[in-house]
């Protein structure tokens, strides 16, 4: 228990220093954000930075820092580690430098950045890993709501019942003006998601000795054997660091009324998450006693795995607060999910967006395809694995490129020295993890781990070595002009 103190102590500190850090590095400044420069009424929204806050934290969190939390914990107490410094060292610096980032071009998307910092080809690229990580996204955050709503409720209301409703509400959310439906709900599920959390550690701290939270160790105790590098990186995205966040921050970007009201947004917001993500981590390997009978239960499904713990923990009416969080909870990314991808096909076809025709010829279709993979996951027995997984590995890669939009944008700025090594080293790590993973995951080439590991660390140092030709190259320059110009 020492140790998950420790933890929730060192993500305070981080925010406290490191957030300062690199706010410093980014400078924030006096110019007009896109919601006052170019307010529509629809997306470009000014919003008060509290309600900024809990919208951005309902917008990335999801499931993501409870389900990826809970199977990240099957490989032991090692996850507190990737959860704390891969929020203050990358994923917190992830989504404040794409959120700022995309606040100074109109609050353009992850896509249309790497199109302005990385070419042409990467922006398409972008554009097409964007949308397919947000239908998967979208996806993922309609079926494990329905699941656990579906036994919740009467038979009749089963899982493809949810699976509709939900999908109703995404076609509102995704419609109607950012401050009409999302500005007004988030704030409140928000604080519901906080106090949740909160409710579920408690009953784990103060359960008389009942629940014993194991220290951190870096041993790991996956019951399977299955390697911590990079399965656990891969598993625990959205409570350390996932490119998710990268197509979530630019909607607040439009909303936030100055610059310097980021640092709390985006990357409070984050650290939030990973508390959250620390608190159900901790919950799951001290609830079951051992990875291995925190993986069996995982096996029939981690939404009975979040029901399990709630009712159990906190009884019948602190239960449901918990579970109620937990269904709130994806509703509110998976919405987010598809209005994301709805402003990135808009900016593709360059259509305006104050026209409901122009939303609704977006909508439909990334709607019906969302409808067609949720049917896939509730009438195959892995379905939902099958997508959480596929989901996971685009999560991470696009953090790793979102990385390297930042590092770029930052070389761009002069940032010649430790200025731009903030979002280049987390880059090159997220290099590695994705082209390992996808090397060696049975949902990848399933080639030798010494081969992978070889390539993923290959690729990555290649990469951080481009990075530190062209900024000694720039860095050259920049000394050049200075002694023209004496």
């Amino acid at each position: 228990m020492i140790s998950l103190l420790i933890s929730f102590a060192v993500l305070l500190v981080g925010y406290l220093i490191y957030s300062r850090v690199a706010e410093k590095i980014f400078a924030p400044d006096g110019r007009k954000t896109p919601a006052i420069a170019i307010h529509d009424g629809v997306d470009c929204v000014p919003m008060k930075p509290w309600k900024a806050f809990l919208v951005q934290l309902l917008n990335i969190a999801g499931t993501g820092p409870i389900f990826g939390a809970l199977m990240g914990a099957v490989f032991g107490p090692v996850v507190f580690l990737w959860i704390v410094f891969g929020s203050i060292l990358g994923g917190a610096v992830h989504d404040y430098m794409s959120g700022m980032i995309s606040s100074r071009h109109n609050g353009a998307s992850i896509a249309e950045l790497s199109g302005t910092y990385l070419g042409k080809a990467a922006k398409w690229v972008m554009r097409i890993f964007s949308v397919v990580l947000l239908v998967l996204c979208g996806t993922v955050f309609v079926t494990s709501p329905a699941g656990l709503l579906d036994k919740l409720t009467p038979d009749w209301m089963n899982g493809t019942f949810w699976a509709v409703v939900i999908l109703v509400y995404y076609l509102l959310a995704t419609l109607l003006p950012i401050d009409q439906l999302i500005g007004k709900l988030y704030p409140v599920f928000g604080v519901l998601l906080i106090v949740m959390a909160a409710a579920v550690m408690g009953g784990i701290l103060f359960s008389g000795g009942k629940f014993t939270i194991p220290e951190i160790s870096l041993r790991n105790l996956h019951p399977e054997g299955v390697p911590v590098w990079p399965y656990m990186f891969i598993t625990v995205a959205c409570g350390a660091i996932s490119g998710f966040h990268a197509t979530q921050s630019p909607m607040i970007a439009k909303c936030i009324r100055s610059e310097k009201e980021g640092r709390a947004i985006f990357y409070g917001a984050m650290i939030s998450e990973s508390v959250i993500a620390l608190a159900w981590a901790a919950a799951g390997v001290a609830f079951y006693g051992t990875t291995g009978l925190l993986n069996e239960a995982l096996a029939n499904g981690a939404s009975n795995v979040v029901y399990e713990i709630s009712t159990s923990v906190l009884g019948v009416v602190g239960g449901a607060l918990a579970v109620a969080g937990v269904i709130v909870c994806p509703i509110t990314s998976g919405d987010t999910a598809f209005r994301s991808a709805r402003l990135i096909l808009a900016e593709v076809f360059h259509l305006e967006q104050k026209s409901i025709r122009n939303r609704l010829l977006l909508t439909i279709p990334l709607l019906a395809v969302g409808g067609l993979l949720t049917w896939f996951a509730i009438v195959n027995d892995n379905g939902f694995q099958t997508i959480w997984r596929y989901f996971s590995w685009s999560n991470q890669t696009l953090a790793m490129i979102a990385l390297w939009v930042s590092t770029a944008y930052l070389l761009k700025k002069g940032k010649y020295r430790f200025g731009s090594l903030l979002t280049a080293f987390p880059a090159a790590f997220m290099t590695a993890v994705s082209l390992t993973y996808i090397l060696m995951a049975k949902e990848g080439l399933q080639l030798d781990q010494t081969v992978s590991y070889a390539v993923g660390a290959g690729a990555a140092v290649i990469l951080f070595a481009l990075y530190a030709a062209i900024l000694l190259q720039r860095k050259q320059r920049s000394r050049s002009r200075a002694n023209r110009s004496n």
